[in-house]
C-alpha cells in the first residue's frame, strides 16, 4: 500500500489503529508530521472518510499550510480537510454563531497584544488604579483564560487581594465587549462559552468531526484540551501526538500533564512510541538521550537513529561573551568557505535574548548576514498599525481602541480634554466614541466646539464608508490612505519618512496579493489573517544566520547550532533553582536546543560575563555535565592561506589575534561604541538609572542611528529597539549610550 511504504513499523502501527482514542509520544525529529498527513490520507483514500468530518489541529499557521499541501499531495488532488490552529479553528466558529453570546456581532475585532495592552491600561485608569500593578493584572487575566476558570475561582484558588482585580478582570471584558472586540484568549474561551452554553452548536460540531488530530499536545493549555473534550464526545476518534520532553511553554499556559491526563479522560487509549530519530546524527541523539532521562515527568523512551555517527559534540570555554561571539563568527566563516553550508543553515541559540548583543556585532563586523526571531513584525510597526486601525473602523463601528490610536493621526488638533469630552458623550448616548462622533456631527447644536473638532473626520468616513463594498479592497485601502491624509505625517524629507511611506505602499500590495489568492476575501478576513501570523511563520525564508531564543525555534531544523551562553544563572535560568518542576523545564528547553540540530552541534560557555550592568564569574552550566560532552576544549589557531577574509569587510579581524589571556587589572574594553568594565575584582561605577527608558520612546544610538523602543525585557535589563537602518537589536541599558529624543 503506497501510504504506508515509507513508513516504519512504529508509524504504520499507529496509522492502522483507526478508531478510538490514540496517544503517540513522539521523540525530536522522529517523523510525527509524515504520521500525522499520511494517516489523514488513509483515512480518506482507504476509509472513505469524507474530507469534511476530519479535523487536524497544529500550532502556527504555517505548521497548517504545510500538513495540508502534504496530504494534497499524497492524493493528488487539493483537499477539504480542515487543518488549522486553535485560533484559527476558534473563530471561524465564532464567526458564525457568536451573536449567540451577549451583544457581539459576526464582525467583531480580533485585538493583537498590543491593542489588549492599550485597552487593559485604559480600564486600570478609569478605574483610578495604580499602573504599577499593569503586568500583574495582565497576567491574572491572561492565566484565568489559559487555566479556564472565572476570576473568582482563581482569586481564592492563589489566594489573592480580590476586590481590585475582580474590578479590572470584569471591566476590561466588559469593555473588550462594548468594542465587540475578542483578543487572543478570548478566542478560546469564548468558544469554550458558546459550547457549554449552546448545546445545538456543539452538537453540530461534534457530530461533524469524525476524525480529530492535535499535534503538539504537549503544547496545549487547560483551556484547549476542555474544547478538544467537547469536540470529541460524539465519535470519539481523538489521535494527539506530542513529546513531554518538549514541552516548554508551561510558563504561558501549556500543561504537559495533558498527556498523562489523556490516558484517564479518554480510557481507553492505545499508546504508541515514536523512537526513531530522522533527524541528527548519532553523536546528538546519544548526548540529548543522556541529559533528558535526568527529568523524572516523562514516558520512558530512547531516542535512537539510522543516521551516521557524525561529528563530535564540541563543547567551548571562552574567556568571556566577546571571545565567544568572535569564535562563533570565525568557526560560521569556516562552515561557509571549507564545508559549503549555507547561512540558513546555521542558528545560535540562547536561553535570554540579552545575550544577542555580541553575537550581533561580530555579525556586522564579518558582514555574516543574520535575523533575529521574536523581533519586530513588519505589521507592527507604527505606521502600518495606524492604517490597520484606520481599516478597522469599517469592519467594526465599536471598536474604540482603534478610533483612539488614530483619532488624531494625522494631527486634527483633537486633544486629550477634546477625547475625554467625546467619550463622555458618546458613552451618554450609549454609542461607540465613532458613533458618538457620527451623532455629534448630526446634531451639531449639542457641542458646537467638539463637532467642528471631529467634522472633517466624520465627513471622510462617511464618504469611504459609501464606497465600502463597492470597490476593491486594495483601492478601498487607497482611498482611505488619501482621504484621511495619512501621508501627509510623513511628508518631512527624512529616511525615516521614506522608509514609512514606503511601508504604506508595501500593505497594499500585501492586500493585493491577498485577494489575488482569496478571490472572494473581504476586509475581515485580511485583517483576521495578518493579526493571526506568528514569528515562526515567518522563519527560514532568506538566507540569514538565525539567532534566537530557544523558544522562539521550537519546531524547526538547522544543519548546525550553536548554542550559546551556558552558565548556571543563564541555562538554566536562575529561577529554576527553587523548583524542580522548573528546573525540568530549563532541561527540556535544552533538549529542544540541542536536537534542532542535524549535523553539527556547538556548546558554549564564558568564564566571565558582562550582564545585570556588571562583569562577574560564572559557573558552567550543570547540564554540560549531564550531556556528558568531552573536557571543554580551548579555541585552536587556525590560518588558511587559501581563502580571501577581505571580503568580510573592513572591520574583519582574526579571532585568533584575539587577547585571549585578560589581565585581572584591566579596566575597560570597547564594545559596541561603548565602553564596559572588563575588571573583576576592580570595584563597578555607579549604576545607571534605567528606570527612565519606556516603551515607546524615541532614542538614538551613535552606532544604530534613531530607533524606538519596543519593549523593556528581562526585567528591566535590557530594551528591544528596532532602530531605522539596523532593524531590531536589543541593548543592555545600564550599558547603551541612548539618548531619548
Amino acid at each position: 500500500m503506497e501510504i504506508l511504504d515509507s513508513l516504519n513499523e512504529a508509524q504504520k502501527q499507529a496509522l492502522l489503529c483507526t478508531k478510538g482514542a490514540v496517544l503517540v509520544t513522539a521523540g525530536a525529529g522522529s517523523g510525527k508530521t509524515k504520521l500525522l498527513t499520511h494517516r489523514i490520507a488513509y483515512l480518506i483514500q482507504h476509509e472513505h472518510i469524507d474530507e469534511s468530518k476530519i479535523l487536524a489541529i497544529t500550532f502556527t499557521n504555517k505548521a497548517a499550510r504545510e500538513m495540508k499541501e502534504r496530504v494534497s499531495k499524497l492524493l493528488g488532488t487539493p483537499n477539504g480537510v480542515w487543518v488549522s490552529t486553535f485560533h484559527s479553528m476558534c473563530l471561524k466558529i465564532l464567526r458564525k454563531h457568536i451573536t449567540k453570546l451577549g451583544s457581539y456581532t459576526s464582525d467583531f475585532s480580533i485585538y493583537s497584544e498590543s491593542d489588549s495592552e492599550k485597552t487593559l491600561k485604559q480600564v486600570i485608569k478609569d478605574l483610578s488604579l495604580n499602573m504599577d500593578n499593569y503586568k500583574h493584572y495582565a497576567n491574572v487575566i491572561s492565566n484565568c483564560q489559559n487555566d479556564n476558570v472565572d476570576i473568582y475561582t482563581y482569586a481564592k484558588r492563589y489566594l489573592i487581594e480580590q476586590e481590585d482585580l475582580i474590578n479590572v478582570y470584569e471591566t476590561y471584558q466588559k469593555t473588550l465587549e462594548k468594542n465587540n472586540a475578542l483578543d487572543f484568549d478570548n478566542l478560546l474561551t469564548k468558544t469554550y462559552e458558546l459550547f457549554v452554553t449552546h448545546s445545538d452548536v456543539l452538537d453540530y460540531y461534534s457530530n461533524l468531526f469524525e476524525y480529530i488530530f492535535v499535534d503538539e499536545f504537549q503544547d496545549t493549555n487547560k483551556i484547549q484540551y476542555d474544547i478538544v473534550k467537547l469536540l470529541s464526545k460524539t465519535h470519539k476518534n481523538i489521535f494527539v501526538v506530542g513529546d513531554e520532553d518538549q514541552c516548554v511553554y508551561t510558563w504561558r499556559g501549556a500543561k504537559f500533564q495533558n498527556i498523562f491526563d489523556f490516558k484517564n479522560d479518554f480510557a481507553p487509549v492505545k499508546i504508541f512510541k515514536l523512537e526513531q530519530n530522522y533527524r541528527s546524527t548519532k553523536n546528538i541523539i546519544d548526548k540529548a538521550n543522556k541529559l533528558i532521562k535526568n527529568n523524572t515527568e516523562r514516558f520512558d523512551k530512547i531516542l535512537w537513529t539510522a543516521n551516521e555517527e557524525g561529528k563530535n559534540v564540541e563543547c567551548n570555554e571562552y574567556y568571556d561573551e566577546q571571545q565567544e561571539a568572535e569564535s562563533v563568527a570565525t568557526k560560521i566563516i569556516k562552515l561557509i568557505e571549507l564545508y559549503g553550508y549555507k547561512y540558513n543553515d546555521i542558528a545560535i541559540l540562547m536561553r535570554m535574548n540579552a545575550l544577542t548583543l555580541s553575537f550581533e556585532q561580530k555579525m556586522l563586523n564579518y558582514n555574516i548576514p543574520y535575523r533575529i526571531y521574536g523581533g519586530f513584525k513588519f505589521y507592527e510597526r507604527q505606521e502600518i498599525k495606524n492604517l490597520i486601525s484606520y481599516l478597522r473602523l469599517f469592519t467594526n463601528q465599536n471598536d474604540d481602541t482603534a478610533l483612539m490610536r488614530i483619532i488624531n493621526f494625522p494631527k486634527r488638533a483633537i486633544g486629550d480634554v477634546a477625547i475625554n469630552k467625546l467619550r463622555e458623550y458618546a458613552y451618554s448616548k450609549n454609542l461607540s466614541m465613532l458613533m458618538g462622533m457620527v451623532h455629534l456631527y448630526n446634531n451639531s447644536e449639542d457641542n458646537s466646539a467638539l463637532y467642528s473638532k471631529i467634522k472633517s473626520f466624520v465627513e471622510s468616513y462617511n464618504k469611504l464608508k459609501d464606497i465600502y463594498c463597492k470597490v476593491k479592497l486594495d483601492e478601498f485601502c487607497k482611498r482611505v490612505i488619501d482621504e484621511f491624509n495619512i501621508k501627509t505625517a510623513y511628508m518631512d524629507k527624512s529616511d525615516e519618512n521614506t522608509d514609512k511611506l514606503y511601508n504604506l505602499d508595501v500593505f497594499v500590495n500585501s492586500i493585493s496579493e491577498f485577494i489575488f489568492n482569496n478571490q472572494d476575501a473581504t476586509l475581515s478576513d485580511y485583517l483576521e489573517s495578518i493579526t493571526l501570523e506568528t514569528d515562526l511563520d515567518f522563519m527560514g525564508t532568506d538566507d540569514t544566520v538565525t539567532i534566537s531564543t530557544v523558544h522562539s525555534v521550537k519546531g524547526l531544523e538547522f544543519k548546525v547550532v550553536f548554542v550559546v551562553g551556558l552558565e548556571e544563572g543563564l541555562f538554566p535560568i536562575s529561577r529554576a533553582y527553587e523548583s524542580d518542576k522548573e528546573m525540568e523545564e530549563e532541561r527540556r528547553l535544552m533538549y529542544v536546543a540541542m536536537t534542532r540540530a542535524k549535523e553539527r552541534l556547538f556548546l558554549s560557555y564564558a568564564n566571565t560575563r558582562y550582564l545585570h550592568g556588571k562583569r562577574s564569574p560564572t559557573i558552567v552550566s550543570r547540564f554540560i555535565d549531564e550531556i556528558g560532552v568531552s573536557l571543554p576544549t580551548k579555541p585552536k589557531k587556525y590560518i588558511d592561506t587559501q581563502h580571501d577574509y577581505n571580503k568580510y569587510g573592513n572591520n574583519y579581524k582574526s579571532f585568533y589575534n584575539y587577547n585571549n589571556i585578560k589581565q585581572q587589572t584591566a579596566s575597560t574594553t570597547t564594545h559596541n561604541g561603548y565602553t564596559m568594565a572588563t575588571s573583576i575584582n576592580k570595584e563597578e561605577k555607579p549604576k545607571k538609572d534605567t528606570s527612565i527608558y519606556k516603551k515607546g520612546q524615541v532614542v538614538n544610538h551613535p552606532k544604530f542611528g534613531k530607533g524606538t523602543i519596543l519593549d523593556i525585557v528581562d526585567d528591566g535589563v535590557c530594551a528591544d529597539i528596532d532602530f531605522e537602518k539596523f532593524g531590531k537589536k536589543t541593548l543592555i541599558l545600564e550599558i547603551a549610550p541612548l539618548e531619548i529624543l
